[in-house]
């Protein structure tokens, strides 16, 4: 079995997350991917962007408003970007934890049994392909008699997104619309393994990974994830990182052969970055003691982060004027020409 050194992990997964080499499109970046994290909507258009030749979000617009790619809560009760023909399924693999873990908070709110039958037929008579804004769901949903105030309309719209009844996808200028799922999704895919698919698609986008990686990823549970790993094993190269077996796509080593001093160049990651977040153990990409200044206090928000030689050698935000950085360590002077240049094209357009 191979042995990847550690400190080229986050080189191994910059090709296969496909930071480099780019992908044709925005949907196929998704598809690649199979799951985008996206409670920022702006940050995940940007990690899509990052990874087409184009560097735009244009093309992730012109995906949601065709309909091949959406945005629900499919896993760890968080939104993400999925195609939409994966969305059925998906749901029905991960959700259910979700949705288990809602049911305390849906009762402190008063939220019944009746009370969701009722936001399902009113979202169900309300929504058409069009779509609908939150102001005019939630106004829907107080027209039905169900208050909406003090979080309660959210945990209405995450529960039908969860059951399958809703997701959003067109944009209208710059909110994104919630649609019927019945009436928008039109092309769906049934796996015959949902488990083994969900794993094979999580492993082209994101090894070298482990099945506690894939478990942190969908929050299904750790054996769930070990028995997706073993059906599909034989589909992937094995290679150890500090004496751990990871799971890695075969065409991986040959893509970073050819593309390796491309990925362990400077990048400008967004906050939520799949490269950060697609996995339960961090510490190859991102030293501990540095943790808490891309999450500070741990509170789940994430910085932007400079990666450099396939480590997070800092972070960024934006500011009134573009990117203001803050490295853990002085740049030289190559890698700050290198972080000018990046942020001189780092992506823009409707989302920015």
């Amino acid at each position: 079995m191979t042995r990847l050194a550690a400190h080229d992990v986050g080189t191994w997964r910059l090709v296969a997350q496909r930071v480099v080499p780019p992908l044709p499109g925005a949907a196929a970046v998704v598809e690649h991917l199979a799951a985008v994290q996206a409670q920022d909507l702006r940050a995940a258009a940007t990690a899509v962007a990052l990874r087409t030749p184009e560097g735009t979000t244009d093309g992730l617009a012109a995906a949601l408003d065709a309909g091949t790619v959406v945005r629900s809560w499919p896993m760890r009760g968080t939104l993400h970007l999925l195609g939409a023909a994966d969305l059925g399924w998906v749901l029905d693999l991960c959700a259910g934890r979700a949705e288990t873990a809602m049911r305390r908070r849906r009762a402190e709110l008063g939220i019944s049994p009746a009370d969701l039958d009722v936001a399902r037929t009113t979202a169900t008579g309300f929504l058409t392909r069009e779509g609908a804004s939150r102001a005019e769901l939630l106004a829907a949903f107080e027209a039905a008699g169900q208050a909406t105030a003090a979080g309660r309309g959210y945990h209405l719209i995450v529960h039908l997104a969860l059951t399958g009844v809703l997701c959003q996808g067109p944009l209208r200028g710059r909110e994104q619309l919630f649609v019927p799922v019945d009436g928008w999704v039109t092309d769906r895919r049934v796996p015959q393994d949902p488990l083994a698919e969900w794993t094979r698609r999580y492993l082209r986008g994101h090894g070298p990974a482990t099945p506690a990686d894939f478990a942190a990823w969908t929050k299904l549970a750790l054996g769930q994830a070990r028995r997706g790993f073993a059906a599909v094993r034989e589909e992937f190269e094995a290679v150890l990182v500090d004496d751990v077996e990871h799971l890695v796509a075969p065409e991986v080593p040959d893509l970073v052969a050819a593309h390796r001093r491309a990925a362990r160049s400077l990048h400008l990651l967004p906050g939520f970055d799949e490269f950060l977040l697609g996995y339960a153990d961090r510490s190859h990409v991102l030293a501990p003691e540095h943790a808490d200044r891309v999450a500070p206090g741990g509170n789940g928000v994430f910085r932007g982060t400079v990666v450099v030689g396939g480590t997070v050698a800092g972070t960024f935000t934006r500011d009134g004027t573009g990117l203001a950085h803050a490295p853990f360590a002085p740049f030289s002077a190559a890698q700050a020409t290198a972080l000018a240049r990046r942020s001189a094209t780092y992506p823009a357009g409707w989302f920015a």
